[in-house]
């Protein structure tokens, strides 16, 4: 049955020749010998755009693999093998429907930068202006969509084989690949990121992004103005242009907070190569990968800091229930003491010198434990926390990024108060207690009319009752099956007194079939007993 589902899925998929090189590349890397995270990576790798895309999510999601997995996935971020040049030129050329040197005085040969959907080259307009231009892998889209596919299908192939009920699916994180690669596929969802994002900073002096040369850019093409800066880790070179480092990483800290808390639209790929400085701003890059936050995820996250900071376990737990996505039945006692114990590991070490990104991780850890489905917009801001804080210990290794975090909390509740609201606040509350106060007697009548006329029901969760009730459930199981096997025992002797046939070494069929069913079941039982033992 699975060799057919399989077969199906391979014909549907039309990719049969795919499937052997993917199988080609497994075998090469021997995984049937074990995973480690650097085999991982590498054959991801070999596997091509799709799966180098799918690492770069997964590396994204401390709360669907190890630590250790994680960090190795993000090696994939760095480039890919540029294509030929003259295929740039084709599709430039196919893409804008005439010859490339009407509209570009010359673009170099040499790519500034390849990744698995696009590569960047750098060029002059007709009008002398710099830019530079990113191109899209033909037939990009048609390669990762067929892979998608088999990737779904093998998905679906081992949640039959294993009846796994997890609450992080492999699904959903296609799913959300899918998603971020169909966003990076289109230049102009990205030209839109851009001048969303510069709208949003506008009024920030120390920041800036390329600009976008509307009228030459397209779905698969995308032409902005070339920034002719210095990289952010590149700290001789800023020091020998007068740049002060440490201002300029306070800068970012506090650019990137602004980012999460106040538009709850951020930079999810902030690793240096996105980042220079031209002309004493902060030039991002490569926003073709945005993450955005509720207004209900940036109160989590808040309230979480702010916990954090009072040591208040209470408060945090109520936090990380508000960041995640509850499905199915959670034991709070033991939620309550793994977020006490992260709790303690905080309890005499200084604010200032706690990493945002490893607080961040042991949170979606405990989600992940405890159940509790992630967001794609908090894997996304773990992910980014944790990138911008590795580049700021290299900028500036005594600023604190969760300090800068918990100071624009403080500076967002004092700009956002206001004692007038305040007041309406607490008028309003206190109306709907006293109303809810006048009902207490009516409701307390109806609660001893239905007692008493035995309609009251009582429900109760008792936490720590699952383990109990599962021990009762496979002891119930196994009396089930001793009756069976005591039936299928009495039958089957009942059936070898009779002349029926056909027959088994002179033993009825039917008896025999019995004897042999009540043989399995036994074995059964006495391992179960053997294992529980």
């Amino acid at each position: 049955m699975l060799d057919k589902f399989l077969q199906n899925a391979i014909e549907d998929a039309g990719a049969t020749g795919r499937l052997r090189e993917m199988i080609g590349v497994l075998r090469r890397r021997e995984v049937v010998r074990g995973m480690t995270p650097e085999k991982l990576r590498q054959v991801l790798e070999d596997l091509g755009p799709t799966f180098v895309k799918l690492g770069q999510i997964m590396s994204m999601r401390p709360d669907f693999l190890p630590p250790e997995y994680c960090d190795e996935l993000m090696k994939l971020q760095s480039g890919a093998k540029p294509l030929p040049f003259p295929i740039i030129l084709e599709v430039i050329e196919k893409e804008y429907s005439r010859r490339w040197s009407q509209i570009f005085r010359s673009i170099d040969e040499e790519a500034l930068g390849s990744a698995s959907i696009a590569q960047v080259h750098r060029a002059v307009l007709t009008s002398g202006e710099k830019v530079v231009i990113k191109v899209q892998r033909p037939g990009i889209y048609e390669i990762m969509s067929k892979d998608i596919v088999l990737l779904k299908r093998a998905a679906t192939l081992l949640k039959i084989v294993s009846h796994s009920q997890d609450v992080l699916d492999f699904n959903m994180v296609l799913d959300e690949m899918w998603t971020i690669a169909k966003q990076e596929m289109d230049f102009l969802m990205e030209a839109d990121h851009i001048e969303e994002f510069e709208h949003l900073n506008r009024d920030v002096d120390y920041v800036s992004c390329p600009r976008v040369f509307r009228q030459l850019s397209t779905q698969h093409i995308l032409v902005m103005e070339f920034v002719d800066g210095i990289r952010i880790d590149d700290f001789d070179k800023l020091r020998a242009n007068g740049y002060d480092i440490n201002l300029l990483g306070r800068h970012l800290g506090e650019n990137y907070v602004k980012q999460i808390i106040e538009d709850g639209y951020f930079h999810a790929d902030p690793h240096p190569g996105n980042i220079w400085v031209k002309n004493g701003r902060i030039v991002w890059l490569d926003l073709g990968m945005m993450g955005r936050l509720s207004s209900r995820d940036r109160i989590a996250i808040r309230k979480a800091v702010m916990a954090l900071a009072n040591h208040d376990t209470f408060e945090m737990k109520a936090a990380v229930l508000s960041l995640g996505v509850v499905r199915g039945r959670i034991n709070h006692t033991a939620l309550y003491q793994d977020i006490d114990s992260m709790m303690a590991q905080y309890s005499s070490l200084d604010f200032k010198s706690l990493q945002m990104g490893v607080l961040t991780r042991q949170i979606m850890n405990i989600l992940r434990v405890h159940r509790i489905a992630c967001p794609q917009g908090l894997s996304m801001f773990a992910r980014g926390v944790l990138t911008i804080e590795g580049v700021m210990r290299l900028c500036c290794p005594k600023v604190s990024f969760v300090e800068i975090f918990a100071k624009s909390l403080a500076l967002d509740f004092k700009k956002n108060f206001s004692w007038h609201d305040e007041m309406d606040k607490v008028k309003r509350e206190g109306f709907l207690l006293m109303r809810k106060s006048a009902q207490l007697p009516e409701q307390i009548s109806d609660i001893l009319k239905m007692t008493m006329s035995g309609q009251t029901k009582v429900n109760l969760d008792l936490t720590g009752s699952e383990e109990p009730l599962n021990r009762m459930d496979k002891m119930i199981n196994k009396v089930i099956i001793a009756v069976l096997c005591a039936a299928l025992l009495l039958g089957s002797s009942t059936i070898c007194t009779t002349n029926m046939t056909p027959k088994i070494m002179e033993i009825p069929l039917l008896g025999f079939l019995g004897y042999l069913i009540a043989f399995v079941l036994s074995i059964r039982l006495i391992w179960e007993i053997h294992k529980g033992a």
